[in-house]
């Protein structure tokens, strides 16, 4: 009989093991998750900053377009290429150098939009916090981060 009454104890022990593992595992997807998105933020900004140093062609649009982080520019031939082609480097580096890795300028005169998206797919699903409609349009994971701002 105490053979048994330890065998139950050790195997109610072992299932508040395995929970905590299970608990453990999913804190660290959502700290990783939130990381990312945190990052996606100063990319956002770092190229807002980049365009306020050349706020005349900012306005004039030359930063207007999407960069996707596998497939980067290579023109570098003025300071608004350049930049946006360091832009995209950084977003590869960063949020990973994949074809859902994006950024996207647009600007109308003073008043621009800045748009990171990237694949936040590995916190599983369920946990990624987009919502039903981001799902639909974006696909399962895919997050987006939307800084609006004026030079």
């Amino acid at each position: 009989m105490g053979l048994i009454e330890i065998l139950v104890a050790v195997l109610v022990l072992s299932i508040g093991a395995l929970g905590i593992a299970l608990m453990q595992t999913r804190a660290l997807a959502s700290n990783n998750s939130s990381f990312t998105r945190s990052m996606a933020v100063v990319m956002s900004y770092s190229i807002l900053e980049a365009m306020r140093a050349d706020r005349a062609n900012a306005q004039a649009g030359a930063y207007n377009g999407t960069v996707t982080a596998n497939n980067c520019p290579t023109d570098i031939s003025t300071l608004a290429k350049y930049q946006l082609k360091q832009w995209c480097t950084y977003l590869g580096q960063t949020l990973g150098a994949f074809s859902t890795t994006q950024g996207k300028v647009t600007c109308n005169g003073g008043n621009c939009t800045i748009t990171v998206q990237f694949d936040d797919s590995r916190i599983g699903t369920g946990g990624s916090g987009a919502t039903q409609l981001m799902k639909e349009t974006l696909g399962t994971g895919t997050q987006q981060v939307v800084t609006q701002a004026q030079l």
